[in-house]
């Protein structure tokens, strides 16, 4: 009863309206209003502001739903944690990585995980590190790949691999026979890059600002795989791992120098949350594929 409470005062804390959170929850108005005014009538307050044209949070409202959320997360992981099998006969995985890793971690990672574990469901997406962070504090996911950079407390991290950035190149680039590029040499490339909503971006701002390099970005885009399309099509040329470019016949690294442009990859999870059978055995098999890769 206490789990129906909370997810009817959530749909209505989210939708603002009771018309609206019963159609989402596919339950009649009145049964809903019911439902909320016995929650409020328990807690000795009224959650919920129905005097004007619009439903609001009262003050009381407010505060209960910072608990209510985190009530509905501890209840949503408890329902998992009751059909998790510990041998890995069934069940579920939910990781999200960043861009980068898709073509050379992910990749030996999940033909791995799926060879031992068959049984297993798992849900992928590629994602920037920001949203990530925000889908395994809200319970959302079970493991992300990102990087070291975490942006909140609540998160812990598990290192994988380094990973060094190059200047990648088709092979019929006038640059392609060569092993390194200056920052002055860089300043003179035209580029395409991942647009500014992905961590690799800011890491590779931070670079030039250090080094006063002034990159001439012609081409933005939001996936991997239309940054490496285009380098692979086009005169321009890019900043992304330099393993990618063993992936592709097609396409060569240049180190970067006088320093290179390095950073570490690593495993986020939510402290204290539960942990899966298949969570468990998918970091396992992560620390194990990573360090065949690592540099």
């Amino acid at each position: 009863m206490l789990a129906r409470h909370i997810q009817y005062f959530l749909a209505v804390a989210e939708h603002l309206s009771f018309t609206k959170a019963a159609t989402a929850l596919h339950v009649s108005q009145p049964a809903l209003s019911q439902q909320v005014r016995q929650l409020e009538e328990s807690l000795g307050a009224p959650l919920f502001d129905r005097s004007g044209r619009t439903t609001r949070l009262t003050d009381a409202g407010h505060v209960y739903l910072l608990y209510a959320r985190r009530a509905d997360q501890e209840l949503r992981e408890a329902k998992r944690a009751i059909h998790d099998v510990s041998d890995l006969s069934r069940g579920s995985l939910r990781v999200a990585v960043t861009p980068t890793f898709t073509t050379y971690l992910v990749g030996p990672l999940i033909e791995a995980f799926h060879a031992r574990h068959p049984g297993i469901t798992v849900n992928l997406k590629e994602l920037a590190q920001e949203r990530i962070e925000e889908l395994l504090l809200a319970g959302e996911l079970d493991a992300g790949i990102a990087f070291d950079e975490i942006n909140t407390a609540d998160l812990e991290a598990v290192p994988l691999l380094n990973e060094t950035l190059a200047l990648v190149v088709n092979c019929r680039h006038r640059l392609a026979k060569q092993q390194f590029i200056t920052s002055q040499g860089l300043n003179a490339e035209s580029l395409v890059l991942l647009s500014t909503e992905f961590a690799t971006r800011e890491q590779i701002n931070r670079y030039c600002r250090k080094h006063e390099i002034h990159p001439k970005v012609q081409m933005e885009a939001n996936a991997l795989g239309a940054v490496i399309e285009i380098v692979r099509r086009t005169n321009l040329a890019t900043l992304v791992p330099a393993k990618i470019a063993l992936a592709h016949d097609d396409l060569v690294a240049i180190t970067l120098k006088p320093e290179r442009l390095q950073r570490r990859a690593v495993l986020i999870r939510r402290k204290e949350a539960f942990l899966s059978a298949a969570a468990r055995a998918f970091i396992e098999l992560a620390k194990e594929v990573s360090s065949d890769l690592d540099e």
